[in-house]
């Protein structure tokens, strides 16, 4: 047998043993043409399995490489993110923060009226961790410009920077630091549909000014401080020196007189806040004068508070008191304008199952009294008596309602009415 023929024969008997079905189907002796076929189909097979192994190794080396790439972008991404913030650079949005609140009322009695009190938007930055920026922006009864019934407004704008570990100056437009609803008024922190008469026509909450101050902790004592520099009120005969007309609301403001507050406060004991505040200002006119006598008309407000909770109990008690110093004032009684109430409390908390777990009920009483034509002494003052109850389905939001009678100290006919209120913060 030559070799060729020992070879064929080799792969005749390999084609055989790859395809076993062949040789059972034919058992004859496959002559030298047959046994060339399968050997070259056999052949053919081996290519195309040996490509499509090479084809899948290139496929896996592709993926692989693209895996690492990606990683490598993945790390990069994070790297950048890291040094940005740590440089203060890109990435501003992390920085800044967004708020607000709003109240809509409903007021029964002789109004008997629907309205949406407040819309208000908080927006702050951290420049760094000791210099930040704080706003406050509020349209008040929906709808304001020429002629409408409302107003927009902003009330805070100002940039505050720490100066070590207790205290921070601040400059730009600021709420005043003196009561307890000129700081704090969103809705959900306190009872009743409507904000309390003392603090709104005696203070007169919401006030605010563009100026100066500092304020800070005097170490753990619990005692703390706030001091401002500001523009001032604008009082005269043409508003009968009624201290709620006399809000510039840094609206090209008369800068003649300037003002000075400052308040020490003291919260060391838990639930206890009580504070103390003073107010001056020279000249109430800005530089106008007394009509009579032409002289300045200067004003000083006294303010003292407490605000309490225990074990759900809850008082609050504030007193306030202006007095103005000249000629003209006297004759309208308003060279004294003072009030104050008590307000006690009791909330407690009233789960509603898995959907509500956090809720709560709080009901209170409130008694104001305020004049002010204090000066005058002819029983010139007023007196209302709000009952009411709040429900926080969560502590954000809140549902209100208030019965109010309300009369003066000289007599006449008493003015009742029924509140409703809903309001929320975040």
């Amino acid at each position: 047998m030559t070799s060729l023929r020992k070879v064929l024969l080799g792969g005749a008997a390999l084609a055989l043993a790859m395809h076993p079905l062949s040789a059972l189907a034919d058992t004859a002796t496959p002559d030298m043409a047959e046994m060339w076929r399968v050997i070259q189909a056999q052949q053919a097979e081996i290519d195309r399995l040996r490509g499509e192994l090479v084809g899948t190794r290139a496929q896996a080396v592709e993926t692989r490489e693209t895996l690492e790439t990606t990683v490598q972008h993945v790390e990069a991404v994070a790297d950048a993110v890291e040094t940005s913030s740590a440089s203060g650079g890109d990435g501003w949005w992390n920085k800044t923060s967004l708020g607000g609140y709003g109240e809509l009322h409903y007021e029964g009695g002789a109004k008997d009226q629907i309205d949406f009190h407040r819309f208000v938007l908080f927006v702050g930055h951290e420049f760094t961790d000791n210099i930040r920026f704080h706003s406050e922006i509020e349209l008040e009864h929906a709808i304001a410009g020429n002629g409408k019934v409302g107003e927009f407004e902003l009330e805070q704008a100002y940039l505050e920077m720490d100066v070590g570990k207790n205290a921070q100056v601040f400059g730009g437009v600021s709420l005043i630091p003196v009561g307890i609803i000129n700081e704090t008024h969103e809705p959900p922190t306190f009872y009743g549909v409507e904000r309390n008469a003392v603090e709104k026509n005696i203070i007169p909450a919401t006030w605010w000014e563009g100026g100066i101050g500092a304020r800070g902790n005097i170490g753990n004592t619990g005692f703390s401080w706030d001091a401002m520099f500001s523009s001032g009120l604008n009082l005269n005969a043409n508003n009968g020196y009624k201290i709620r007309s006399g809000r510039n609301k840094v609206g090209k403001a008369e800068f003649n007189s300037q003002a000075y507050s400052a308040r020490l406060g003291y919260s060391g004991i838990l639930g206890i806040s009580l504070a103390a505040s003073i107010y001056y200002q020279p000249d109430v006119t800005q530089g106008v004068g007394d009509t009579i006598t032409g002289g300045d008309v200067s004003a000083t407000l006294f303010t003292v508070s407490a605000d309490t909770r225990f074990n759900g109990f809850g008082l609050r008690a504030l007193y306030s008191h202006w007095n103005l110093d000249g000629a003209d004032v006297n004759l309208t009684g308003r060279d004294k304008q003072s009030g104050f109430y008590l307000e006690p409390s009791y909330k407690f908390s009233l789960p509603m199952g898995d959907l509500l777990p956090d809720a709560q009920f709080g009901v209170f009483y409130r008694y104001s009294d305020w004049d002010n034509n204090a000066g005058l002494n002819n029983q010139s003052g007023q007196h209302r008596n709000v009952f009411g109850a709040n429900f926080w389905p969560i502590e954000d939001i809140v549902f209100k309602i208030d019965y109010i009678s309300e009369s003066k100290e000289s007599g006449g006919p008493t003015k009742n009415s029924v509140n409703l209120g809903l309001g929320y913060q975040f």
